[in-house]
């Protein structure tokens, strides 16, 4: 496979540490977590050796091509635009997640409005870019950002202060039936492929996927989960976590490097995770945008030749992230987030079903 297709599925994977994601996992851990993350594990990969077999039978198209090709028009639109709002919706929350979290424990005297214009400032100068410019910034950003991971990770598992023995608490609650929102929501850590429904269109030669490559994701994928819900409880305590809002800020706050530049690992690892969300949003939105172009064009909005429909969307976005901000509080969003993970985790059923579709009038 393309290590572009690498990269969208890390940042997926990693970008969810410090959002909903860990605190419904820990929510959860009384009520089956534990067989939730095997069961999304085991979907997840599934799920992702679906979507990489799919696209690799049409190299360099995306799934509006694809629908304009082998739907009627008006069904091609619909879906199209109901994809749309579902990236939208996935970026919003990471944005809207990470808004809150600066501002508790960053920029505490900052408004939240000030905090999301700032965002917004350079995401959409991203978003607008070109697909190549996108992944190649997506390149750069994780390969700086993977060594202060590795590190951050290694300093958690090696730290005197993680107690095995809160994790040995939560293996107590291994018999209890798995739970559909803890399943939907680590199940997300593994569906960063599914951004190929745009950048797709980049990889115009067909790409292999051979069991080498799904066990890159199944290694890192594996390794992703059990950090991401064992960690805080290990470090924390198995009761303890359950109170706090943001459990993997709190856990790096209890990590130190004595001998670094910055002994206080918390401020490396909000600044890594601010790169990371960044990067999230972009890809989400940049996909959302292209779908959005691909069914509604103003060919009369026009300033100097140039087409304005695209920041017309963007206005929407603006409109839409100031306006979550405004009205949502931090355990609004947090409960609205599982909806709509459960509701993603159900709509793979259409996905999969138009895959089918598209596959069998392609004859492919």
């Amino acid at each position: 496979m393309n290590r572009y297709f690498f990269y969208l599925v890390f940042v997926n994977m990693i970008a969810n540490v410090v959002s909903s994601v860990p605190k419904i996992l820990i929510g959860h851990r009384m009520k089956g977590a534990i067989l939730s993350m095997v069961v999304s594990y085991i979907l997840g990969l599934v799920f992702c050796y679906i979507c990489a077999r799919f696209f690799n039978l049409f190299p360099g198209q995306g799934l509006p091509d694809l629908t304009k090709k082998y739907l009627p028009r008006w069904l091609s639109g619909t879906i199209v635009l109901v994809f749309a709002s579902t990236w939208y919706l996935a970026g919003l929350i990471t944005l809207v997640t990470f808004t809150f979290l600066l501002n508790r424990f960053l920029t505490p005297d900052m408004p939240l409005l000030w905090i999301t214009f700032t965002f917004l400032l350079f995401l959409t100068y991203g978003i607008l870019m070109n697909s190549w410019s996108v992944l190649y910034t997506i390149e750069f950003v994780l390969l700086c950002c993977i060594p202060i991971i590795v590190l951050i990770t290694l300093k958690a598992y090696t730290s005197p202060e993680l107690n095995w023995d809160f994790i040995k608490e939560s293996f107590m609650y291994i018999n209890h039936f798995p739970s559909f929102t803890a399943i939907s929501a680590s199940s997300y850590l593994l569906l960063g492929e599914f951004n190929l429904i745009i950048f797709n269109r980049l990889f115009k030669r067909k790409q292999k996927t051979n069991w080498k490559n799904m066990l890159i994701i199944a290694f890192f994928g594996g390794a992703s989960l059990v950090t991401t819900y064992f960690i805080p409880i290990g470090m924390l305590g198995f009761k303890g976590v359950g109170d706090i809002v943001y459990p993997w800020i709190t856990t790096s706050d209890t990590l130190h490097l004595e001998f670094f530049v910055v002994e206080r690992v918390v401020y490396m690892f909000l600044l890594l995770y601010l790169a990371i969300s960044f990067l999230s949003v972009l890809i989400h939105w940049h996909v959302t945008l292209e779908l959005l172009k691909s069914v509604i064009s103003f060919k009369k909005l026009k300033w100097k030749k140039h087409n304005l429909t695209p920041h017309l969307f963007i206005l929407a976005f603006w409109l839409g992230a100031l306006g979550t901000v405004i009205y949502l509080t931090e355990y609004e969003l947090t409960t609205y987030t599982s909806y709509f993970l459960n509701y993603l985790l159900c709509s793979f059923v259409i996905m999969f079903s138009l895959f089918f579709f598209i596959k069998r009038r392609a004859k492919v």
